[in-house]
């Protein structure tokens, strides 16, 4: 998908559009934009494991969680420009290695199929339980507090430098910044799927015995696949506790857990575009809705989720990518209308 102009042209648009927005709408948009930019980062870090080689994590939220939490303890304790960087590089790696070592133990032990699914979800759900006991002060580290269900607060804003010299990112500046890593993660992740590892990944999506019987290590093809998706969690999640200088257990509930599922199967699992629309435009729709006091906000998301697997089980944008084709096939297709007869010539007596 993309291999036109007018895709091209489409995205820039788009992306523009999402420039805009602060200016359109003031700086509270900025504020909120930046929390559903960094959703969409979350999202596309399942579409990418899921859709391309075929690992359904319910577990991409454990990431999400486990960085937001880690930089915010290193922040709060090394509040410096040095202190922040390393707590973002920090908080991206340990976020990293959790998923290469959760992968790790998962895909070199023989667990496949379903039981991943169940395996992620349980050890987010492991994390939901055991961070909402941390209410105590004897679970502190150093200044941070992770203050169980209330969340630990005071986590600072996000910064970047080495001694004095360095940027204080802002609200605004953080929208941008969030902006800036969701393109460059996409472009990335499409270079990559488009390369021979990404073939690699989707022969080990469609058939993983066949594709081993090539010669492919697909044990270790997953294993990268997961951890690259386990950064991109964590990248979402620096963000996203960034943004509101707040991280509390709820991020690796099981609705949390579920969010990224619904978003990747709407918008499409196998189009990294699609899903990032659809965290978009599921999570605007969640906002407004709450805004009016209306409970019914998860009633309406699964509705939707129902509605689309029933009617288009590829999503919205797979399924609108094949309508094009079909539609530029018709055209192609259709029978060019003869040239007319020629004029008879007029004969004068």
């Amino acid at each position: 998908m993309g291999n036109s102009s007018a895709f091209w042209l489409g995205l820039a648009v788009a992306v523009a559009v999402l420039a805009a927005l602060p200016a359109l709408f003031g700086l509270y948009a900025a504020e909120v934009g930046a929390v559903f930019l960094a959703y969409a980062l979350l999202g596309m870090s399942l579409a990418f494991i899921w859709g391309y080689c075929g690992i359904l994590s319910f577990g991409q939220v454990a990431f999400f969680g486990v960085a937001g939490y880690a930089f915010g303890i290193i922040a709060i304790n090394a509040t410096t420009l040095t202190g922040l960087t390393l707590a973002l590089l920090a908080s991206i790696a340990v976020s990293t290695a959790f998923a290469a070592a959760l992968g790790y133990f998962m895909f070199y032990g023989g667990v496949r199929d379903v039981y991943v699914t169940i395996l992620t979800l349980v050890v987010a759900l492991v994390l939901y339980t055991f961070m909402g006991q941390t209410a105590g002060g004897e679970w502190s580290v150093g200044d941070a507090r992770l203050g169980g269900f209330n969340g630990m607060s005071g986590v600072p804003d996000l910064a970047v430098g080495i001694g004095s010299t360095g940027v204080e990112i802002g609200l605004l500046g953080h929208y941008y910044v969030t902006l800036g890593a969701l393109v460059v993660t996409y472009l990335g992740l499409r270079a990559l799927v488009n390369s021979q590892f990404g073939y690699a990944m989707i022969a080990t999506r469609e058939d993983e015995d066949r594709t081993a019987m090539f010669g492919y290590d697909t044990t270790f093809i997953k294993l990268v696949v997961f951890t690259i998706g386990g950064a991109i969690a964590g990248l979402g999640g620096v963000l996203f506790t960034t943004q509101n200088n707040y991280v509390d257990p709820s991020v690796f509930g099981i609705t949390a857990a579920a969010l990224p599922v619904v978003w990747a199967s709407v918008g499409g699992r196998t189009s990294l575009i699609g899903t990032v629309g659809a965290a978009l435009a599921i999570q605007f729709v969640d906002y407004r809705l709450a805004l009016s006091g209306s409970e019914w906000a998860l009633v309406v998301i699964g509705s939707l989720l129902v509605f689309v697997v029933l009617v288009m089980p590829e999503g919205i944008a797979p399924r609108l990518h094949e309508y094009v084709l079909e539609s530029r096939e018709d055209a192609d297709s259709s029978p060019v209308p003869p040239d007319p007869p020629a004029a008879a010539e007029e004969v004068s007596d």
